[in-house]
């Protein structure tokens, strides 16, 4: 299956983001609130600068304390992303999510952000079409 394939049935179509100099206090609401795991930022919308995750708060968090959640998500968000592009296999993907161990990765074609896939949207892939080979597998056993 084709990373594009999993951006098509995505519960949540499109990319959330936040700019650079949205604080920590913010990132936090718009995760709770979207019921998301992690943001792209991005000054606008089609470039993606950076992301942060919930993991990266926790950090953030127990390493600066409270004082951190006035501070810009600049300061702290992984800028140096790895990214994949839609013909990319969700195999390939889940690879290197699990190798590299992060959740979230950027779609990225012509530097510009297509969308934003997570290890759960891969994960739900890989079941449905786990799912469609074993009735296919089925049926040619019953003869259908």
């Amino acid at each position: 299956m084709l990373i594009q394939q999993v951006l098509h049935v995505k519960a949540i179509p499109g990319v959330i983001t936040l700019p650079p100099s949205a604080t920590i206090s913010n990132v936090i609401k718009v995760l709770s609130k979207k019921r998301i795991g992690g943001i792209v930022i991005s000054s606008n919308k089609r470039y993606c600068e950076g992301i942060i995750s919930e993991r990266d708060i926790v950090k953030i968090l127990s390493q600066d304390g409270a004082d951190a959640l006035d501070d810009t998500v600049d300061k702290y968000m992984t800028s140096q992303l790895i990214s994949c592009t839609p013909d990319a296999t969700a195999d390939q993907v889940l690879t290197v999510m699990t190798e590299k161990r992060f959740r979230h990765m950027p779609v990225i074609v012509n530097d510009e952000l297509l969308g934003l896939v997570t290890i759960g949207d891969i994960v739900k892939a890989r079941l449905t079409e786990l799912e469609m080979e074993k009735e296919a597998l089925e049926g040619m056993i019953m003869g259908y």
